[in-house]
């Protein structure tokens, strides 16, 4: 990017970021009248091994992505622990007499407001959910504020750090999530009305945006299989254009407040296809019914990249670990070759008016997005199926949460919206959308998803943001002897320079169709003979 002119800038937008050093918001407390306000909070997490004690925050790949709030009133009658199988499942409330805000220090069980501590422990494979009440909120949603008035300070101010003439912004997962929030909310006209972002690069956000600017907001919490479950994530409107939820009559955009200001941005939506069993994708380019394809606007382009997992796993493949420690080894399949073809793409479609590729996506109206009912993956020997795949509902927080005050924890539980997921060829590998090499000119199926290990409990549910990496039989005896049912990589190539050739070639007309930059050819080249050696081990 530096050799293309680009200036790259990082923003701390996100208030309760942690570890040392960390780029994040530093957010004023809110007050009403002077006072002090309160409020209840919710968390949840689902161990990977038995333990006494769980810290207050979301935990990510054994991590804490975000903390809490701190325990305002460890003795309030409102402070519940509940445990449950799923996320769907019926919650069991754990008695106040075998749990406290506490944590062990020394070998003595001392309170603590970071904490949990129950009698007996924690037991892998189980939801648990806590509530419990806070004080002093922070206003979380001057992130947005931030973002805004940085871009607009680098297109217009003459004593500007980092000068500018057009302004992009990029995000993944959570950060991506944050930009599809900051378009809802209204955040792209700046002070004086003018354009703030002039492109937007969301990445593997599904359709999700989040708990950006809320009293007690929670950026981190997501929605995974097993935790953060039913946080204000997965939210209606989904789709760009407006769109009606035949449930609750409500309509809407996703872009509806910049439109009215005049301050649309040019759009990439890009998925891999993790986000389709796992972030709702589906409902970024579907009719809240399920039923039918919605439009997208002009200045929108959705693409989804197939075979790729949330974010690229390991290569050689491996098992993820801890609460990731899944089934099947993960896919290793990378998306930073496309990441860095659409910042070009999208430069040159807002400096230059250069249209970018056409859209690709699983549709409704071709079969190649379909419902869980109609999901026709091969019987692979010693593969487990999955039985769901997240689903958005309609929640409610209480009379003010459409305000950004969630007074009910938990949340009331409305329908689910539809779940829909890319339809699969012969071989397990999506029929849909931008098709990496490794998928045209397959040695694997690379599926959307990875079961939990049975070690860690809850086998029947899915790893967060993992898929599977499942090698072919590499021969017509070992298929034979395995009851695989997809073709041998020696039936399907003569030899290794057989796969090479048709590999570049693969290689090449992503490079044509401006999905990968021509410089990143010989490391995609390099990367199919360490697939094809792999493979054949």
């Amino acid at each position: 990017m530096l050799r293309d002119g680009f200036t790259v800038v990082s923003l701390g937008w996100q208030w309760d970021a942690t570890g040392p050093g960390t780029l994040r918001f530093t957010a004023p407390v809110a007050k009403e009248g002077g006072k002090t306000i309160t409020g209840l909070l919710r968390g949840d997490l689902m161990p990977s091994n038995a333990m006494l004690e769980i810290p207050l925050g979301h935990v990510i790949s054994g991590r804490i992505g975000g903390t809490e709030y701190p325990v305002s009133a460890p003795d309030d009658h409102r402070n519940t622990l509940t445990v449950r199988d799923s996320r769907n499942g019926p919650r069991t409330m754990i008695p106040a007499n075998e749990w406290q805000f506490a944590h062990t220090v020394d070998g003595k069980l001392v309170p603590s407001n970071g904490f949990i501590h129950l009698n007996g422990g924690f037991k892998p494979g189980k939801i648990y959910e806590y509530i419990y009440v806070v004080a002093d909120p922070v206003v979380a949603g001057g992130g947005f504020a931030a973002f805004r008035d940085f871009a607009s300070y680098a297109k217009h101010a003459p004593d500007a750090i980092a000068p500018a003439k057009r302004v992009y912004g990029q995000g993944s997962s959570q950060t991506g999530r944050f930009l599809r929030d900051f378009l809802y909310q209204g955040f792209n006209a700046d002070e004086d009305g003018r354009m703030a972002l002039d492109g937007v690069l969301v990445n593997i956000a599904g359709a999700g945006r989040g708990s950006f600017n809320y009293r007690f907001a929670q950026p981190s919490r997501d929605a995974q299989p097993t935790s953060s479950v039913f946080f204000p994530t997965d939210l209606f409107p989904f789709t760009d254009l407006p769109e009606r939820d035949p449930i609750t009559g409500e309509t809407g955009g996703l872009l509806d407040r910049a439109k009215a200001e005049k301050v649309v941005p040019k759009i990439f939506f890009l998925s891999t296809s993790y986000e389709y069993w796992g972030r709702a994708a589906a409902l970024i380019h579907v009719e809240a019914d399920g039923m039918h394809d919605a439009p997208i606007s002009d200045s929108v382009r959705i693409y989804h990249f197939t075979g790729l997992q949330h974010s690229a796993g390991p290569f050689p493949p491996e098992k993820g670990s801890g609460d990731s420690f899944g089934q099947q080894r993960q896919s290793p399949l990378a998306s930073r070759y496309f990441t860095r073809a659409m910042i070009l793409n999208m430069d040159a479609w807002v400096q230059s008016n250069v249209p970018p590729p056409a859209s690709r996506y699983p549709r409704i109206d071709d079969g190649t997005l379909v419902p869980l009912s109609r999901y026709a993956f091969p019987a692979i020997p010693g593969v487990n199926l999955p039985h769901e795949a997240n689903e958005a509902r309609r929640l409610d927080f209480g009379p003010n949460w459409q305000q950004g005050i969630l007074s009910v924890q938990p949340p009331k539980v409305g329908e689910a919206l539809p779940v829909l997921v890319p339809q699969v060829d012969v071989d397990g590998n999506e029929r849909d959308g931008v098709r990496l090499p490794e998928i045209t000119v397959p040695l694997a199926t690379y599926a959307s998803w990875n079961l939990r290990d049975a070690s860690i409990g809850a086998p029947d549910q899915r790893v967060a943001f993992e898929g599977s990496y499942l090698p072919f039989p590499k021969d017509a005896v070992e298929r034979e002897r395995t009851g695989d049912p997809r073709k041998s990589i020696a039936e399907r190539y003569e030899r290794s320079d057989d796969y090479a050739t048709r590999y570049a070639a693969a290689v090449d007309e992503l490079i044509k169709q401006r999905f990968i930059l021509a410089e990143d050819r010989s490391a995609l080249l390099k990367r199919g003979e360490q697939e094809w050696a792999e493979a054949m081990k």
